[in-house]
């Protein structure tokens, strides 16, 4: 996921010819039942999750049962996803959609009536704070391509007790959407689980925890109005600012035992 190039340094007002190390970034065109859906700009790796987690974020995929085969094209930067359920793009609205606020993700859709389409999650889990900033502190830790080049956002699945599944790259967006592939693809349980991101807390990233069935969405950024009400309406604990031995929860806090 990193490159090294030559650069110029400036240091002191001397300059001189060094390395540095690079993250990678890619095009990868998703289709599903052979139609184009759009181009994604992301990091190399894991693009089965990514293009399974996009299409079901856009809510194009909603069952593992209804995916038939996801076949990638790493040569030419292709992903074919086969799914026994047609949605036609023109019936969800693509083509009225505004882009996303980004961060490397690419063609992304959004609608204002997405949180509006989905169920609110129920339970009330508890999940001590100190067990969320011990989780936060080992996610942080995980991410080598950050430390060598500063240039990825990660995002990870966990219990209460360890982290399950660890992703990274160049968008928040793309990184938290391979966690939703490989969920779907594994058929793994989320509704017990903590969605852990490096990333600015936005709407979209509620609305995509909200469709993986995550109940605690947690991220050592701050969160965005729209965020908060999206998260309240649709039964998602919101953390914030989770660093060191302090966080801040903006929604549903009777999940989190101080």
């Amino acid at each position: 996921m990193a490159v090294e190039i030559p650069v110029v340094r400036l240091a002191q007002g001397v300059a001189s010819e060094a390395s540095d190390v690079v993250t990678e970034e890619v095009p990868l065109t998703v289709y599903l039942n052979r139609e184009e859906v759009a181009t994604l700009l992301c990091s190399p790796g894991h693009w089965e999750e990514l293009a399974v987690g996009f299409l079901a974020s856009q809510g194009l995929l909603r069952e593992p049962d209804e995916l038939v085969r996801v076949e990638v094209e790493e040569r030419r930067g292709l992903a074919w996803v086969e799914s026994r359920v047609s949605r036609p793009l023109a019936q969800r609205g693509m083509f009225k959609r505004f882009l996303t606020s980004g961060c490397g993700s690419g063609i992304a859709y959004y609608a204002a009536d997405d949180a509006a389409q989905l169920r609110p999650l129920a339970g009330e889990r508890r999940v001590d704070a100190s067990a969320v900033l011990d989780l936060m502190h080992r996610f942080q830790r995980l991410s080598e391509s950050f430390r060598a080049t500063g240039g990825v956002h990660s995002a990870a699945l966990a219990s209460a007790e360890e982290i399950l599944v660890f992703r990274e790259d160049i968008g928040r967006h793309n990184a938290v959407d391979k966690i939703s592939g490989h969920c779907l693809l594994t058929r793994l349980e989320t509704g017990d689980k903590l969605l852990l991101t490096t990333g600015r807390l936005s709407s979209e990233i509620v609305t995509k925890a909200a469709r993986l069935g995550v109940p605690l969405l947690v991220s050592r950024a701050a969160a965005t109005n729209l965020a908060v009400t999206y998260a309240a309406t649709l039964g998602v604990t919101l953390i914030g600012f989770a660093r060191g031995q302090r966080l801040t929860v903006y929604s549903h806090t009777a999940r989190i035992s101080m």
